[in-house]
């Protein structure tokens, strides 16, 4: 069974966090950031792994430690779930669009954190939220799952779209590369035999 659960408390933040990879993208989503909810649901949606996350953080402060440590939270849940990461394809792509929005998402699930991020927001806020958010997030999940990731946009002027297609584009790379692969699925896909 490829699920974990996560509880996560901290002086900024209290969080809970449960997945199952070999889901179908039911999800129950409650962090507090309206935005924020969406590109999760998003995120369970379009990769098919079931999410449970509540949050509650210090809001009155601003989104960062909420939507920072939900990454933390994700990515740690994602490691333990996925084990010893024997059979999975573990590499994803996902080249998306939408509307006038076209951004992609590559992805290693090799045991080593690595964000690389080719992306531009217009304005500060989508909202309420801070754009900036979006980069604190997948860098949090990226480093907790080790997971090498590399996400650009290429053209696009509606932040939301942006933001949106980003969320979209690691649903699908993330979907694919956490995929047991039928004609590999007992040897974990490296030459080293580890990940």
């Amino acid at each position: 069974m490829r699920k974990a659960k996560l509880d996560r408390k901290t002086n900024e933040t209290d969080i809970s966090v449960a997945i199952d990879l070999d889901g179908t993208g039911v999800r129950q989503i409650e962090t507090g950031v309206g935005f924020f909810d969406h590109m999760l649901d998003q995120l369970s949606r379009h990769s098919l792994i079931d999410m449970a996350i509540r949050a509650k953080g210090d809001l009155h402060i601003d989104d960062h430690h909420t939507v920072e440590d939900v990454g933390i939270a994700i990515g740690q849940t994602l490691k333990t779930a996925l084990g010893d990461k024997k059979g999975i394809v573990r590499y994803g792509a996902s080249d998306l669009v939408m509307d006038g929005t076209r951004s992609s998402v590559t992805l290693d699930v090799s045991g080593r954190a690595f964000l690389v991020w080719k992306v531009a927001f217009n304005a500060p806020k989508i909202g309420n939220f801070d754009t900036e958010l979006v980069r604190e997030f997948f860098q949090a999940l990226a480093i907790n799952a080790g997971i090498t990731l590399h996400a650009q946009t290429y053209y696009g002027d509606n932040n939301h779209h942006i933001a949106e297609s980003l969320f979209k584009a690691l649903a699908r790379a993330l979907r694919q590369a956490v995929e047991i692969d039928p004609r590999a699925s007992g040897e974990v896909p490296s030459t080293k035999g580890v990940l």
